[in-house]
């Protein structure tokens, strides 16, 4: 009944409840830029903050900029509860990022277990809420959220979200680049995974339509693929693709956010729990419902 409750006030005309969303890893170096982005949206009352360290600068800096939005920070084990108690969304940069000479195996080591903890704590604190995980490798670490949230019994298959936005984002700015138009006017659905070869961009797909020879054609997918590692050779060791991976999240997180608000047909490709393939988790189209309820669809090609 207290769902029913929730959803009629979502649904209610004129309702302007604005949610409180949770960044698990605000002080690194995606976490931070993301948190600067959320700090702007009209759609959040509340941002948690949370780190295993110097999360309270952060919230004192961002708290100092003439938005609506309230930050708070929480930091160390011992405040993670707090941080989510009455989240709606919660989206997880935590963990280490790529460096030249790792591989997404050597992530999956560490931040696995950095993710697992998170979401134990996501199980008992705010289990309705949408997760929307960045954390890297995301082909394994969304896989991992759910087998928490399984043993926890607060699975929910259309709240639980891989971030792979930023495979769209780039896909959009190398297509536009090309066609020498706006990128904001450019579709390019990117379905599969979100790491290397996982990454399949449908260029035949793209809107406006892009006509390339198949040489052009495949340098263009692996440049797509491989956009993470050029980030990380350009820095030469000082940090990996985190600016444009806040942005994107920013775009991700904001599109939820208006689907938990009401507003219906919101689509973007993100990893989630799909019976399209054999693959029990599938990088693809998603329609998000409004309400407390997402839709998953494939958009028709």
């Amino acid at each position: 009944m207290e769902r029913v409750k929730r959803l009629a006030a979502q649904l209610l005309p004129g309702s302007a409840a604005k949610a409180k969303v949770a960044v698990l890893g605000a002080a690194g170096g995606i976490g931070q830029p993301l948190s600067l982005l959320l700090k702007s949206s009209n759609l959040i009352g509340e941002l948690s903050l949370y780190d295993v360290a110097n999360t309270a600068g952060v919230a004192c800096d961002l708290s100092h900029i003439s938005t609506a939005v309230r930050v708070k920070a929480y930091t160390g084990p011992n405040q993670l509860q707090d941080t989510l108690r009455g989240c709606q969304l919660v989206v997880i940069p935590a963990g280490v990022p790529r460096k030249p000479g790792m591989t997404r195996d050597d992530l999956f080591n560490i931040n696995a277990g950095i993710v697992a903890v998170l979401c134990e704590a996501i199980a008992a604190t705010c289990p309705e809420a949408w997760v929307c995980i960045i954390s890297n490798p995301v082909n394994s670490t969304v896989p991992i959220a759910a087998e928490v949230f399984k043993r926890a019994g607060t699975y929910n298959p259309a709240h639980l979200f891989g971030v792979t936005t930023l495979d769209v984002v780039r896909a959009e700015a190398f297509v536009a680049e090309i066609l020498g138009v706006d990128p904001k006017d450019v579709t390019v659905p990117v379905v599969g995974g979100h790491a290397g070869a996982t990454i399949l961009p449908l260029l035949s797909q793209a809107r406006p339509s892009l006509q390339l020879e198949p040489n052009r054609a495949q340098a263009l997918m692996a440049r797509i693929q491989d956009a993470g590692t050029e980030v990380v050779n350009a820095k030469a060791g000082a940090g990996s693709a985190t600016l444009s991976m806040a942005w994107a999240a920013a775009r991700f997180v904001e599109a939820c956010l208006r689907a938990i608000h009401g507003e219906g047909g919101i689509v973007e490709c993100s990893y989630v729990a799909s019976s399209l393939t054999s693959l029990p988790f599938f990088a693809r189209w998603v329609c998000a419902a409004a309400g407390y309820s997402c839709l998953l669809l494939m958009r028709p090609m």
